[in-house]
């Protein structure tokens, strides 16, 4: 068997290094990352399929598999959950940039809305990580209601190139983001 070229654990979700690969090379990937216990590779595969609008329970049988199988090696950026729209959020969030590095963090949170036959997506800033403000939320501190009561997790993979950067442009970013996601018909919270 050929030898598969390895992923730099630092690459981010939105390059998408396994694009050029077709279908079944991405499936035989998959197959061999979870037989392997290779969160990480698994992680790619399942986003790139994602990506390319795999159908949905493909999706969640694939995710459920690999963090039954490689839950310690899988990046935070993975979702444990499939949402239709996620490919739609990486678009939106890869079309901001930020000129400096400060300390502000833009993050989003995944809402349930299923009584309203929808997920949604909370958009905010803060100095603090993306997990420990989810946290801080869940909490009950400085608390969203929206992410309070119908915050699931954090969705780190589309906003991982917004992290350390300046404050006056974390605002803007956070706002107009927002503004974005809502026009491309989400269900949006924050984002002020």
């Amino acid at each position: 068997m050929t030898q598969l070229q390895r992923i730099d654990p630092q690459s981010p979700p939105g390059i998408r290094p396994l694009q050029a690969l077709n279908h079944a090379s991405i499936t035989s990937r998959l197959e061999r990352a979870l037989a392997d216990g290779d969160g990480l590779d698994g992680a790619h595969c399942i986003h790139e399929l994602w990506m390319r609008g795999e159908m949905s329970i493909n999706i969640e049988r694939a995710l459920e598999r690999l963090w039954a199988r490689a839950a310690q090696s899988v990046p935070e950026w993975l979702p444990m959950r499939y949402v239709e729209w996620l490919p739609i959020v990486y678009e939106t969030a890869l079309g901001f940039t930020s000129s400096g590095k400060g300390r502000s963090n833009i993050y989003l949170v995944l809402l349930d809305y299923q009584d309203r036959g929808a997920y949604g997506v909370y958009v905010g800033m803060s100095k603090y990580s993306p997990a420990q403000r989810f946290d801080q939320h869940k909490a009950g501190i400085r608390a969203a209601g929206s992410v309070l009561k119908r915050g699931l997790e954090v969705l780190t993979g589309p906003t991982l190139h917004l992290q350390y950067i300046k404050r006056s442009e974390a605002a803007r970013i956070e706002e107009e983001l927002a503004a974005a996601l809502a026009a491309a018909g989400l269900l949006v919270k924050g984002g002020h």
